[in-house]
C-alpha cells in the first residue's frame, strides 16, 4: 500500500527511517514462523489454530514500534488477512485474529502493509464482529475485545478506516454500535456494565473519526445529534426524518421519573462536539439546515393547507399555508435537540443561531413560537428535559419556611433538568438576543405570551447560572411586569404563571427588588391588580398565586420580617377586596384560597415529616413542637395566630369584607341544615306522605343554594343527586361541620372523610364533590371555632405579638354572629372575669371589656348556660358599679339582666347605688350612667318606673341641660370617642338613658304617652345642631357628637313602628338633613348607621330617600360607597321584581322641596345634580318610564306641608322630567310608557301630598311649565358631560381590569373646574333666614363644600365609622380617582362583596321555620306617610 499522504499523521505512531544498518541489526526479529493458512480440505485444528495465534499475539504485542522490523512482520501479516482466518466461523479465531492485526498495524505505522481491499475486510471484521461484543464484559475473549478497541484509539489505526474508499458504512455501523452499547440498546445477554476505560476508548475513537474524516455521512451526524435526546422524557426520534434510526418511546405516565445522572452515551457525544467543535459545527448546521429550513420552507408555499390548523389559535393574518403535521414533528424534536446541545456544547451552534434568528422574524406563527421558546429556554438554560421543578411552596407547612432558610431546602431537581449554559448567550449572540426579546411587542398573543413564559424563567435561572446584570436583570423585570397588564387574558395568565414558578426567595429578592406594592407598575403590584382582572381565568390564577405566596410567608409576616411584610403582607387585602366585584365565582374562588392557602384546613399538620424538605419546612423547634409532632392545643394555638395575623394587617374595607365573609356562616349553615333535614324527609326519593310538600321544599332549598354557585344548573343537578345517594353518614358529617360542639380537628377531619366517602361511593356524581366542598367551606365553623376561642382570648389578655388589638375585634365579632361557639368556654370566660373584677380601690383590665361584652352576646342566647354562682354573680355587680370604661357596665348589666335568677334585686340594688347621691363627675359617674341606661332597656319595669323622675332628673337637669366647659375658638370640631372629655360622654350615655326607657316600653299606646318630650328633644339637638343651652355655649366638639348620636337614635326609634308614626314629615326632613351635616365624621357615622338598619329591613321605606342626598358629598369614599349600596339595593329588589326606588322619586322631590338651599326657581341647576346622582345608580331602560311617571304624578298634586310652597314641587317636578328626557337620549335608552293598568294601582303619600281644590286649578298646573327658559340646554350638557364621565370611568376600569395601562406611567392629574357650582356644606344655623346667595361659596372653605368637580388622583381613604356598632353592611369604594356617579362596570358588579342569596336580608329563610321580617309589598307607594315595616326584634 502506497504511503498515506495524511498531513495527520501522529508522532505516537511515526517510525523513521533506519539511519543506519547497525540500527538495522538492532531490529527485533520475529520468532514466530508456524503456518496460519492451509489448504482446502487440510485445516488446522481449532485448539492448535487458537494456540499459534495466542502466541502470535504475545509475540507481537511485545515488540516494541521501535524495534520491530517491517520486512519480519509483512509474510505473517499477509497470513493473518486471509479470508480462512477473518472469516472464521470460531470466535476465538476471530478475536485473536484481530488482536494480531491491530498489533501489525502498530508495528507497521503509518502506512499499513495491506491494499484497500484487505483493509477494509479487517476493519469490517473490527467493526462488525470485534467491537460490537464489548457490550458483554462477561464473554470469554472480553480481554482481547478490549485490547482491540484499546490498540485502535491509543495507535489510532482507525484512522486508517478514513482512506478506505467506500467506508461511510463501516463508519456508521461504529457510531452505531458504541452508542447503542453506551445506552443499553445492544443485544447482550449480559447485564453486567460496560467499564469507564472501554467508554473512555470508545470516545477516543469516535473523536479521531470526526476529526480526521474529511466528511461524515449525514446518518453519522443524526446518530450523534440523536443522543442529546435520550433525556428527553417524551417521544424520542432519534433521528431526522427519511432518516434510518430507531424510535425510542418513553410512557407519557413516566414523563416525570428522570435520569438522576447524564446517560453515558450523552457523555460519549458531548466529548466528541467539544473535542471537535469547528468540524461538528459545520455538520450540525447542515443537519439543521435539513430540518429548519426545508420545514420553514413550506410554510411560504400556499396550498399546504391540509395539515393547518382548523382554529384560531396561530392567528394566520397571513393566509399562507402552514407546515405539515410531519415537519411540526420534526421541527419541534430539532428544537428541542438545539437547547440541550447548548446546554452540552455551544461551540457547534454558532452557524445554527443565525437560523434561529432567522426563524423569529418568520411570518408563520407556528415558526416564531417555536423559535422564541426554544431562544428563551437557551439563554436560561433549560434543556430538553424541559424547565426546573420548582421548590415546592405549601402554605399548609409548619414550621413555616423563613426568607433565611428558603435557598437550603432540597430541590426536587436532577442534573437533567438543573438549568446551566456554558456562557452567556446574549455575549455570544447578541444580534439573536435582541431578536428575541423584541417578540415581547409581537402581535400574536400566542407569541407573547410563550416569550413571557421564557423571560420568567430567564430571570429565574440567573441566565442559566451565568448570571444577570443589574441593569439587565432589572429590565428583564419592568418586561414581566408590562405582560401582567397585556391586553390578551393568555399572556396575562402566563405571567403570572411565571411569577407563580419563582421561589420564595426569588420574589421577594428578586421580583421585589423592581419595587413593591406601592411602586408603580412594578410586578408585585401588577400582579396585586390581577385579582381584579374582568377575565376570571387571570383572577383565578393571580389569587391562586398571591394567596399561595402569603401562606409561604405567613411565618415571615408573623415575625414583623419589614422585607417581607412590605412585600408580600399587602395580599390578603387585595383578595378580601375582591369581593367587592360581587361576582358569585369570585366569591367561590376567595372561599378556597381562604380554607386552602392563606389558611390551610390542615395546617398545622398535627404529624409533620420527620425531616425538612420543601414540603414541610425547616425542623426547627417552634412553640411547643417536640420531636417533629405537633400537639393539638400547641397546634389551635398555632393556627389561631395565623388568623390573627392575616386580619391584623387587612384595610379597613378588606376586613370589612373578611368579617362579613365570616358572618356568612350562620346564614349558610341554616341553608345547610334545611337541606340535610329535607334530604332525610325525601328519603332517597322513597316517601310514605306529603311527597309533594317535602319536594317542594327540597327544590326550593336547592334552589336557594345552587344560586350561590356560579354553575347553578350544575350546581342543582349535583344536589339532586346527594340527595338520592341518601347517604346518612354523610348526612351527619355535614352537622359536624355545622355545630359549634366540634372542635377544628373533628369538622377537618368530617370534611376529608365526606370528600372521599363521596369519591369512592358507587356511581357517585362526577363532579358533585366540587359542588358541595365551597357549601361546605361557607357552612363551616372553620375560623369561628371553639378551638379558637382559649388562644384568642389568651393573645387579647397578653398582646402577644402585638394581637391583642385583633383579638379583641374578633372576639367582638364572635360574640356578634357565633356566640354559641363560647359555649364550652363560657365557664373559663366567667373565671376570667372572677380574677379581674374592679372594686372601689382597684380597676379592671381594659381587655375585660370584650371578654364581658362576648358573654354578653352569649347570654343574650343562651341564658341557661351561664354560671349562676353568687361569686360570678358579685362579679357582675363589681362591673356595672366600678367597670371601666362605661361599656363594661353596660355588658355587666345585660348578663345580670339575662341570667340572673333574682334580677328584680339586682336591678333594684343597682340602680339605688348608682342614683343614690348621684354627683356629677364623681368616682364612677360614668359607669353609673351606663348602668342606669342598660337598667332602663332591660331591667324590670316595675323596677325602674318607680324610679323613674330620679332618673329623669339625672339625665335631663344634671347632665344634658348643663353646660361645665364652655365653649371656646380654640375646641375641635370633632373628637375621636376614646378622647371625648367626661362631660360628653355623660350627655351621651343620657341620650341613650332616655332613648332606652322608651325602647323597653311594648305597650305601644304607652309609649305614644311618653315619647313626645324624648322626640322633642331630639329633634331640638338636630335642628339646633347639638346644642341645648339657652347661652349657646356648648363645645364645639359636644354638639357634633351630641346631633350625630340624636340622629342614630332617632334611626334605632323608627326601627318601632309606633315610634316612627311620631315622626313627622318636617322633622323627618330635618334627620334626613344630617346626611349633609358640615362635619364628616357626623355624616360618615350617620350614613353607615342608616345603612346598616335599611341594610336590616329596621326602618321603613321613606328612609332611602336620604342617601340621595349625598350628591355633593366631597368625601370620595363616603359617596362612592354610598352609590355602591345603592346599586347592590337596587339589585336585590330587582331580583324581587319590586319597585321601592322607582317608587321614592315623589319622595325625593318632596325632601328636595324643602330642602333649605331652594328657594326659588334660581336653583333648578345646582338641584339636578340630585336627579343624575338618583339615576346614575338606580335607572334603567325598562324601568325609566315607571320614574317619569312618578315625576309627572307630582304635578297632579300640592305639597301637604306647605300648600303655600307647592310650586317648589312643581319646578322640581319638571326639572325631574327635563332631566329623565335628556338621560334618556344621552343613553342611547328608548323610553316605555308604564302601562296605564299598573299606573291605576301608584298612590303618592298622604302625608306629603294632598289633592288640589278643583279640575281647572289641576288642569293648569298641568299645562304650566316651571323651569326658566333656557334652562332645559343648560340640562342637556349637565347631563351629557355626566353620562360622558360615566362612561369614560367605565372604560378606564374596563381597561384597568384587564392590564391596558401604561407600564411606569406617572399618573395624570386634572385640575378642578373653577366654574363649576357648588353647594355649601350645612353649617351650623340659629334660627333660619334668607339665604344670601352670593356670599355661599366664598363662606365656606373649599374643604367643606359638597361639590360635583373634585380633584383626581387624590388618594382614597378609608374614614373610619363614628358608629359604635359595628358596620354590617360592606360597603365598597370603586376603583378610580375621579368619583363620579358612573354607570355599573361590566367587570365589577359594585354590590356587597357576598353572593345575593346570602347576604340579602330580604331572601327568604329555607330552613322552614319562619319568614322574613317584612314582607314586601308590589310597589313602595302608599297612601299615607306612615306607611312602614312591621316592627322589629328588640335590638339591645
Amino acid at each position: 500500500m502506497p504511503t498515506r499522504s495524511r498531513t495527520t499523521t501522529t508522532t505516537a505512531t511515526a517510525v523513521e527511517e533506519p539511519e543506519s544498518e547497525a540500527a538495522q541489526e538492532d531490529v527485533q526479529q520475529l520468532k514466530f514462523n508456524e503456518p496460519l493458512s492451509w489448504r482446502a480440505g487440510k485445516p488446522i485444528p481449532l485448539g492448535e489454530l487458537l494456540n499459534r495465534l495466542e502466541t502470535l499475539s504475545k509475540e507481537l504485542r511485545d515488540i516494541d514500534q521501535e524495534d520491530g522490523s517491517r520486512e519480519a512482520v509483512t509474510k505473517i501479516a499477509k497470513d493473518l488477512v486471509a479470508p480462512n482466518l477473518i472469516s472464521h466461523k470460531d470466535k476465538g479465531v476471530k478475536a485473536w485474529t484481530a488482536c494480531c492485526l491491530v498489533d501489525i498495524l502498530r508495528l507497521c505505522a503509518p502506512d499499513a502493509p495491506y491494499t484497500e481491499r484487505q483493509l477494509k475486510d479487517i476493519f469490517t471484521l473490527f467493526i462488525t464482529s470485534i467491537l460490537p461484543t464489548l457490550s458483554d464484559p462477561l464473554n470469554a475473549y472480553n480481554n482481547q475485545h478490549v485490547y482491540v478497541l484499546q490498540s485502535l484509539a491509543q495507535v489510532k489505526s482507525i484512522v486508517l478506516l478514513t482512506d478506505i474508499p467506500s467506508s461511510d458504512q463501516l463508519t456508521l455501523h461504529i457510531f452505531n454500535s458504541f452508542f447503542d452499547m453506551l445506552s443499553g440498546l445492544s443485544k447482550s445477554p449480559s447485564t453486567e456494565q460496560i467499564g469507564k476505560h472501554v467508554e473512555h476508548h470508545m470516545t477516543e475513537i469516535l473523536v479521531i473519526l470526526v476529526d480526521e474524516a474529511t466528511s461524515l455521512p449525514s446518518e453519522v451526524v443524526d446518530i450523534i445529534v440523536a443522543q442529546f435526546l435520550r433525556i428527553d422524557p417524551r417521544a424520542l426520534t432519534a433521528g431526522s426524518k427519511g432518516k434510518k434510526n430507531g424510535v425510542t418511546t418513553v410512557d407519557e405516565r413516566q414523563s416525570t421519573l428522570l435520569l438522576n445522572e447524564l446517560p453515558p452515551a450523552y457523555n460519549m457525544a458531548k466529548t466528541v462536539c467539544n473535542m471537535c467543535p469547528e468540524k461538528m459545527s459545520r455538520y450540525v448546521s447542515q443537519y439543521f439546515n435539513e430540518v429548519i429550513l426545508e420545514s420553514s420552507a413550506s410554510a411560504t408555499v400556499e396550498g399546504i393547507g391540509k395539515s393547518r390548523r382548523s382554529t384560531n389559535d396561530w392567528e394566520e393574518e397571513d393566509g399562507l399555508g402552514g407546515p405539515t403535521e410531519e415537519d411540526m414533528k420534526e421541527l419541534h424534536k430539532a428544537h428541542r435537540l438545539l437547547r440541550e446541545l447548548w446546554r452540552a456544547s455551544p461551540a457547534v451552534l454558532q452557524n445554527v443561531i443565525p437560523q434561529l434568528e432567522t426563524e423569529l422574524s418568520q411570518e408563520n406563527v407556528q415558526l416564531r413560537l417555536l423559535a422564541t421558546e426554544t431562544l428563551g429556554d437557551i439563554v436560561s438554560g433549560i434543556g430538553a428535559s424541559g424547565p426546573p421543578i420548582p421548590v415546592p411552596m405549601d402554605p399548609s407547612a409548619y414550621p413555616p419556611t423563613t426568607l433565611a432558610e428558603f435557598p437550603n431546602l432540597v430541590s426536587s431537581n436532577t442534573i437533567l433538568t438543573l438549568p446551566g449554559s456554558p456562557q452567556s448567550f446574549s455575549q455570544a449572540h447578541p444580534s439573536a438576543y435582541s431578536g428575541f426579546l423584541s417578540r415581547r411587542i409581537d402581535r400574536s398573543s400566542v407569541i407573547r405570551s410563550v416569550w413571557t413564559t421564557a423571560i420568567g424563567r430567564i430571570i429565574m435561572t440567573s441566565a442559566g447560572g451565568v448570571g444577570l446584570g443589574q441593569d439587565e436583570e432589572k429590565k428583564l423585570v419592568a418586561y414581566l411586569a408590562e405582560k401582567l397588564v397585556d391586553s390578551d387574558e393568555r399572556v396575562r395568565i402566563s405571567a403570572i404563571k411565571a411569577v407563580e414558578g419563582f421561589g420564595y426567595r426569588d420574589v421577594i429578592l428578586k421580583l421585589d427588588a423592581a419595587g413593591n406594592i406601592n411602586s408603580y407598575g412594578s410586578v408585585i403590584a401588577n400582579l396585586a391588580d390581577r385579582v381584579r382582572d374582568k377575565k376570571h381565568g387571570v383572577r383565578t390564577e393571580a389569587m391562586k398565586t398571591l394567596a399561595r405566596l402569603w401562606g409561604v410567608a405567613a411565618g415571615d409576616i408573623a415575625d414583623e420580617n419589614e422585607l417581607v411584610k412590605n412585600t408580600l403582607g399587602f395580599i390578603p387585602t387585595r383578595i378580601f377586596d375582591a369581593c367587592y366585584i360581587n361576582e358569585l365565582d369570585v366569591n367561590l374562588l376567595v372561599d378556597e384560597v381562604l380554607h386552602e392557602s392563606l389558611i390551610p384546613t390542615s395546617y398545622p399538620p398535627l404529624k409533620s415529616k420527620g425531616s425538612k424538605g420543601p414540603a414541610n419546612g425547616s425542623q426547627k423547634s417552634k412553640d411547643n413542637q417536640t420531636n417533629g409532632d405537633t400537639e393539638l392545643s400547641d397546634a389551635d394555638k398555632i393556627r389561631t395566630e395565623r388568623i390573627l395575623v392575616l386580619a391584623k394587617d387587612l384595610e379597613p374595607k378588606a376586613k370589612i369584607a373578611f368579617f362579613a365573609v365570616l358572618a356568612r356562616q350562620s346564614t349558610a349553615a341554616h341553608a345547610m341544615t334545611a337541606l340535610i333535614d329535607s334530604c332525610e324527609k325525601y328519603n332517597g326519593g322513597v316517601m310514605d306522605e306529603n311527597e309533594a310538600s317535602i319536594k317542594a321544599k327540597l327544590a326550593r332549598t336547592i334552589e336557594w343554594l345552587s344560586k350561590s354557585l356560579p354553575d347553578a344548573p350544575r350546581a342543582s343537578a349535583d344536589l339532586w343527586k346527594f340527595a338520592k345517594m341518601h347517604d346518612r353518614r354523610a348526612y351527619q358529617l355535614v352537622r359536624f361541620c355545622m355545630s359549634p360542639d366540634s372542635d377544628h380537628r373533628t369538622i377537618v377531619k368530617a370534611i376529608r372523610e365526606l370528600t372521599k366517602r363521596i369519591e369512592s361511593a358507587p356511581g357517585s356524581p362526577a363532579g358533585l364533590v366540587d359542588s358541595l366542598t365551597p357549601l361546605l367551606y361557607r357552612c363551616s365553623l372553620l375560623i369561628y371555632n371553639k378551638s379558637h376561642v382559649p388562644p384568642i382570648v389568651q393573645y387579647s389578655n397578653t398582646d402577644e405579638k402585638g394581637l391583642g388589638g385583633i383579638a379583641h375585634e374578633f372576639l367582638k365579632e364572635i360574640s356578634n354572629r357565633n356566640p354559641e361557639v363560647f359555649k364550652a368556654h363560657v365557664k373559663e370566660l366567667c373565671r376570667s372575669l372572677e380574677d379581674k373584677a374592679p372594686s372601689a380601690k382597684k380597676a379592671n383590665e381594659p381587655g375585660t371589656v370584650d371578654t364581658l361584652k362576648a358573654c354578653a352576646a352569649f347570654a343574650q342566647k343562651y341564658p341557661a348556660e351561664v354560671p349562676k354562682e353568687r361569686k360570678f354573680l358579685q362579679t357582675l355587680i363589681s362591673f356595672a358599679q366600678h367597670g371601666t370604661p362605661p361599656s363594661a357596665a353596660k355588658h355587666a348589666v345585660t348578663i345580670l339582666m339575662r341570667t340572673a335568677e333574682r334580677k328584680e334585686l339586682h336591678a333594684k340594688e343597682l340602680l339605688q347605688r348608682a342614683i343614690k347621691d348621684f354627683k356629677f363627675g364623681s368616682t364612677n359617674f360614668l359607669t353609673h350612667l351606663a348602668t342606669i341606661s342598660q337598667l332602663s332597656l332591660l331591667g324590670p319595669k316595675d323596677v325602674m318606673e318607680k324610679d323613674s323622675d330620679s332618673i329623669i332628673e339625672i339625665a335631663i337637669n344634671q347632665t344634658l341641660l348643663k353646660v361645665r366647659k364652655s365653649a371656646s375658638a380654640k375646641d375641635p370640631e370633632w373628637v375621636d370617642e376614646p378622647n371625648l372629655d367626661p362631660e360628653a360622654k355623660a350627655k351621651l350615655l343620657a341620650l341613650h338613658i332616655l332613648v332606652n326607657r322608651l325602647r323597653s316600653t311594648s305597650d305601644a299606646e304607652m309609649g305614644k304617652e311618653i315619647a313626645p318630650p324624648v322626640i322633642q328633644l331630639l329633634t331640638t339637638l338636630i335642628i339646633n345642631n347639638g346644642e341645648l343651652s339657652k347661652k349657646k355655649d356648648t363645645p364645639a366638639s359636644h354638639k357634633s357628637r351630641l346631633r350625630l348620636l340624636a340622629a342614630q337614635l332617632f334611626l334605632k326609634l323608627c326601627s318601632i313602628k309606633h315610634y316612627d308614626t311620631l315622626l313627622t314629615p318636617k322633622d323627618f326632613n330635618q334627620l334626613a338633613f344630617v346626611a349633609q351635616d358640615h362635619q364628616e365624621e357626623v355624616r360618615n357615622a350617620f350614613i353607615s348607621k342608616l345603612k346598616k338598619y335599611l341594610g336590616q329591613n329596621k326602618l321603613p321605606l321613606r328612609f332611602y330617600t336620604i342617601p340621595f342626598l349625598l350628591a355633593f358629598e366631597p368625601s370620595v369614599p363616603l359617596r362612592e360607597s354610598t352609590v355602591t349600596w345603592i346599586r347592590s339595593k337596587r339589585q336585590v329588589f330587582a331580583s324581587q321584581k319590586l319597585t321601592h326606588l322607582e317608587a321614592l322619586v315623589p319622595r325625593f322631590l318632596s325632601l328636595l322641596a324643602h330642602h333649605p338651599d331652594f328657594s326659588s326657581a334660581d336653583d333648578v341647576i345646582e338641584f339636578a345634580n340630585y336627579i343624575i346622582f338618583y339615576l346614575n345608580p338606580v335607572a334603567t331602560e325598562e324601568n325609566l318610564g315607571l320614574i317619569y311617571y312618578y315625576a309627572q304624578r307630582v304635578k297632579q298634586t300640592r305639597d301637604a306641608l306647605n300648600p303655600e310652597a307647592s310650586e317648589n314641587l312643581y319646578i322640581l317636578s319638571d326639572l325631574f322630567q327635563a332631566v329623565v328626557r335628556r338621560y334618556e337620549e344621552a343613553q342611547g335608552w328608548s323610553m316605555q310608557a308604564w302601562p296605564v293598568t299598573m299606573t291605576e294601582k301608584l298612590r303618592l303619600p298622604g302625608g306629603l301630598f294632598g289633592k288640589l281644590p278643583s279640575h281647572a286649578e289641576a288642569q293648569k298646573i298641568a299645562e304650566k311649565t316651571y323651569l326658566p327658559e333656557g334652562v332645559e340646554d343648560k340640562l342637556e350638557e349637565l347631563v351629557r358631560t355626566s353620562v360622558r364621565k360615566s362612561k369614560a370611568k367605565k372604560m378606564r376600569v374596563k381597561r384597568k381590569s384587564i392590564g391596558e395601562v401604561n407600564v411606569g406611567a406617572p399618573a395624570k392629574k386634572k385640575a378642578r373646574s373653577s366654574s363649576t357650582k357648588t353647594l355649601p356644606i350645612r353649617k351650623p344655623k340659629g334660627p333660619r333666614t334668607p339665604r344670601a346667595k352670593k356670599n355661599r361659596a366664598s363662606e365656606i372653605p373649599s374643604s367643606e363644600r359638597r361639590t360635583s368637580s373634585r380633584v383626581t388622583g387624590k388618594e382614597i381613604t378609608y374614614a373610619e365609622s363614628g358608629s359604635e356598632d359595628e358596620v354590617e353592611e360592606v360597603e365598597e369604594v370603586e376603583e378610580g380617582g375621579e368619583g363620579e356617579d358612573d354607570e355599573e362596570s361590566e367587570d365589577e358588579k359594585s354590590t356587597s362583596p357576598l353572593p345575593a342569596p346570602v347576604v340579602t336580608a330580604s331572601a327568604k329563610k329555607v330552613n322552614g321555620k319562619g319568614k322574613t321580617k317584612q314582607k314586601p309589598k308590589s310597589a313602595a307607594v302608599v297612601d299615607s306617610d306612615d306607611e312602614m315595616s312591621p316592627p322589629p326584634d328588640e335590638d339591645n
